[in-house]
């Protein structure tokens, strides 16, 4: 099996800034797509960022110029900054990895963890 464990939201001020990680274990053979996404209450979740094994990056047009998500290889871990952060960026934001492990080729979530932007 593979676990995804997040880490680093919290609640900050407008125009603050926070850095989400999520961490995989278990027995990985190999990453290829490593994606955040987001849910504000009521509404639909959506995709913030991905970032491949090649390296190819999207981004939502909402966070362009403002969050920048990269990975450690090394670490299997994919990690969100987030930079002027607005109050509409609010949500549970959750990684999503598409792993190759031991059992075959699967999609996982993390817990999802709270960004709240408020003064």
């Amino acid at each position: 099996q593979v676990q995804l464990v997040e880490s680093g939201g919290g609640l900050v001020q407008p125009g603050g800034s926070l850095r989400l990680s999520c961490a995989a274990s278990g027995s990985i053979f190999s990453i290829k797509t490593r994606g955040w996404y987001r849910q504000a209450p009521g509404k639909e979740r959506e995709l913030v960022a991905t970032i491949t094994n090649g390296g190819s990056i999207n981004y939502a047009d909402s966070v362009k110029g403002r969050f920048t998500i990269s990975r450690d290889n090394a670490e299997n871990t994919v990690y969100l900054q987030m930079n002027s952060l607005k109050p509409e960026d609010t949500a549970v934001y959750y990684c999503n990895l598409d792993v190759v492990w031991i059992g075959g080729r699967s999609r996982y979530w993390g817990q999802g963890t709270q960004v709240t932007v408020s003064s």
